[in-house]
């Protein structure tokens, strides 16, 4: 009798495992068919998303491979008679990124807010616009246009110390300057941040003395090298051209100075223009 017993319990105990192993077994190969229905469903979707939605990737793919940028023409110099410069440009640096580039010496993404924790020390720029340049999808942004050597030598002198390997350029630009500071400078005007004249000369006669932009396009990897014997388009820029005014310097400083005696003397605030009425102007 209790050898029947153990046989029948020996049995139920086969049993229930067997039962067990089938419900595994009908657990793994659910998963399997939901793991394969994915899989095909993926293959799909990249067999014909393509056709459905190729404009969009074509475009993406371009913002990842390629960067362009813009060469900054030398804005023509403005002289007095003499020769001598009244407004001229010199020589500084304009501060891009490839966000999409941005790594370190071991080829690894480099921390973005970091990063723009850097650009916005060393060039005094604010931390949350700069951030959100950083994460855009652009090939190339600006961070900061016409900066002096010395800060660029502070931001190369960072990059060696935190081993940052590439993704950010520096491209020469133009600055405006004027020797003589506010000698004419009612005459002469000045420009604005983009280089181009707006008042004065330096508006008035824009067109010949700013030039026209060049542009390199470039074929990059993803760590914003450039891809050996890729495609490359190059436009040099083309320097705008120099004025020559008939003010001279000398004469013009000695007028200024004595008219602003005159000023000063007889407490004149402003300039006042009268007409007769009765005339036709």
């Amino acid at each position: 009798m209790n050898d029947k017993n153990k046989k029948t319990n020996k049995s139920k105990k086969i049993m229930k495992l067997d039962t067990n192993a089938k419900k595994r077994l009908t657990i793994c190969l659910t998963l399997a068919f939901v793991l394969l229905f994915l899989i095909v469903i993926r293959v799909g979707w990249i067999q014909f998303i393509p056709v459905i939605d190729g404009h969009n990737l074509k475009e993406d793919a371009y913002k990842q491979q390629v960067t362009n940028r813009s060469i900054s023409p030398q804005r023509g110099t403005i002289y007095d008679s003499t020769g001598k410069p009244l407004a001229m440009s010199g020589d500084v640096d304009t501060i891009s990124v490839n966000p999409n580039g941005l790594t370190d010496s071991n080829g690894r993404d480099f921390d973005k807010p970091t990063l723009a924790k850097a650009f916005s020390d060393i060039f005094g720029i604010d931390y949350n616009d700069t951030l959100n340049k950083l994460n855009s999808s652009l090939s190339s942004v600006t961070i900061v246009e016409k900066v002096d050597t010395d800060k660029v030598s502070q931001l190369q002198e960072w990059m060696k110390n935190n081993k940052f390997y590439s993704g950010i350029n520096i491209d020469p630009d133009t600055k405006r300057f004027y020797p003589f500071n506010n000698l004419a400078s009612g005459v002469i005007g000045f420009t604005g941040t983009d280089n181009h004249g707006l008042a004065g000369i330096e508006s008035s006669f824009d067109s010949l003395l700013s030039g026209t932009p060049g542009q390199v396009v470039t074929n990059t990897d993803p760590l914003n090298d450039e891809i050996p014997n890729g495609e490359q388009s190059y436009i040099p820029a083309k320097d705008g051209s120099d004025i020559t005014l008939t003010i001279d310097t000398n004469i013009q400083s000695i007028c200024e100075k004595y008219l602003s005696q005159a000023v000063k003397n007889n407490k004149a605030d402003r300039w006042k223009c009268y007409y007769d009425e009765s005339t036709d102007r």
